[in-house]
């Protein structure tokens, strides 16, 4: 049986999997979770993953992991056919194991951000959070001007990991390309994946919740 996936595609995170999954052939059942409804905080889900967060993957005997940064690589090891998303060569992995920790640390200002448009009736975003913003647009700027891709000359679990949080970041910190040319340029080459509908429709429905709040 397909592995099951609890998700609502409006996650960067969820998206990241999703994206994955589809790059590597991976069928997953799919069991949305209305997040707005709380049904993250259902007992039978909570008995899953405490932690009631979302992408949460669970396989056919009944183990249960959560977090994508968890759940790329572990899908990519088991399921894929080869390990070009995520090679093997420990200097390679340390890389994007990195970037990895990075989505991690960059997300906090998004979030920190968004969540009171929905829970808190703001209509802007404060100042410090923009420049945090800019400040992780400019790391991931150098980290471009070094590789092709976020962690090396080709794609990688990294980048499945990162398209959809700056692209979700995007929405409330727009991208100038003459101040970040490569990650501007980054952007772009994703759109163009065979796989990146898996982060579209998601995104499309998320940025059409933001902006409407944004023009209270």
């Amino acid at each position: 049986m397909a592995p099951k996936l609890y998700c609502s595609e409006l996650s960067p995170p969820v998206r990241s999997v999703l994206i994955t999954a589809k790059a590597i052939g991976l069928e997953l059942e799919i069991h949305t979770i209305d997040l707005g409804k709380e049904e993250q905080l259902s007992s039978e889900f909570l008995a899953k993953n405490p932690q009631h967060s979302v992408p949460t993957l669970e396989e056919e005997d009944g183990f249960v992991v959560w977090d994508s940064h968890a759940i790329m690589p572990y899908i990519v090891e088991k399921y894929a056919k080869d390990d070009s998303f995520y090679p093997k060569d420990l200097r390679k992995r340390a890389t994007i194991h990195q970037r990895l920790h990075f989505d991690s640390i960059a997300g906090v200002p998004r979030s920190e951000a968004i969540i009171p448009l929905f829970h808190a009736g703001a209509t802007s975003i404060p100042e410090k959070y923009v420049e945090a913003i800019k400040t992780h647009y400019s790391f991931l700027e150098n980290f471009l001007g070094k590789t092709t891709w976020i962690a090396d000359d080709t794609i990688t679990i990294a980048d499945f990991s990162l398209i959809p949080s700056i692209k979700t970041t995007e929405i409330i910190v727009p991208i100038d390309a003459a101040v970040y040319p490569n990650l501007f340029s980054w952007l772009k080459k994703a759109e163009k994946w065979k796989y990146y509908d898996e982060n579209k429709r998601g995104h499309e429905a998320l940025a059409s919740m933001i902006l409407k709040r944004l023009k209270k």
